[in-house]
């Protein structure tokens, strides 16, 4: 038989093929799970980032007061002094200025706990099965980076209260920031939806990667109990 030709191509792989195979698929898979497990570390640092810092809007050249605002906390000036009086905490949440900065709280905190439970899920590799696993942080990163996109779709809404007109201007409405403009963390919160996604994405097909190896050594298991 000619090597390359379309016969060769598609005669049945020996035991010896498959093992090799195997072998080489294992390696592969573990050192992408590797990288998959650090880059969901590095989304979980990120989201406690974008959760807990106040700089997702902030004044520009034109507004009346100086000052910058996040989910929950947020610092204003009076417009004469440089000095800015920040206030707002997660654990005052009946005192968050807006319903709308109030559920978008809730959602990027939903995120954030659920990448955390992911990270957590971690140890279940010891007691269950890879798929397993890599499906349930699936659905897990899958479910963070929804919540993700509705705590920055929700924001805005709340940008027509009053804390923020007096800093932004009149103009400022629902989803419209008037004199002020968007700041580094919404940037990385838009950022980490599609991180989220992407790292969903892989799960999913690492999972069904070790489904295919399981079917792939049930068969070479076959063979060798037929040779």
């Amino acid at each position: 038989m000619i090597p390359g030709s379309a016969a060769s191509m598609l005669a049945p792989m020996s035991l010896e093929d498959i093992k090799l195979y195997q072998h080489n698929y294992v390696r592969n898979s573990r050192a992408i799970g590797l990288l998959w497990a650090i880059f969901t570390i590095l989304f979980a640092i990120l989201n406690v980032v974008i959760f807990s810092q106040p700089y997702w809007i902030g004044d520009g050249a034109d507004t009346p007061q100086a000052g910058y605002f996040g989910l929950f906390h947020f610092c204003t000036g009076d417009g004469i002094q440089r000095e800015l009086d920040c206030t707002g905490t997660f654990t005052e949440f009946a005192n968050i200025p807006s319903t709308a900065f109030k559920a978008a709280s809730f959602f990027v905190g939903m995120s954030m706990m659920l990448v955390m439970a992911c990270i957590a899920s971690f140890t279940l590799f010891f007691l269950f099965s890879t798929t397993t696993v890599y499906k349930i942080c699936g659905w897990m990163q899958g479910a963070s980076g929804v919540c993700l996109v509705m705590g920055c779709i929700i924001y805005p809404d709340g940008w027509d209260s009053n804390v923020v007109r007096q800093m932004c201007g009149e103009q400022t409405d629902k989803y419209s920031l008037g004199a002020c403009s968007m700041r580094w963390a919404y940037i990385l919160a838009i950022m980490g939806v599609l991180n989220a996604l992407m790292l969903s994405f892989l799960a999913f097909v690492l999972g069904n990667r070790q489904d295919g190896l399981m079917t792939e050594e049930l068969l070479a298991e076959s063979k060798a109990g037929n040779a």
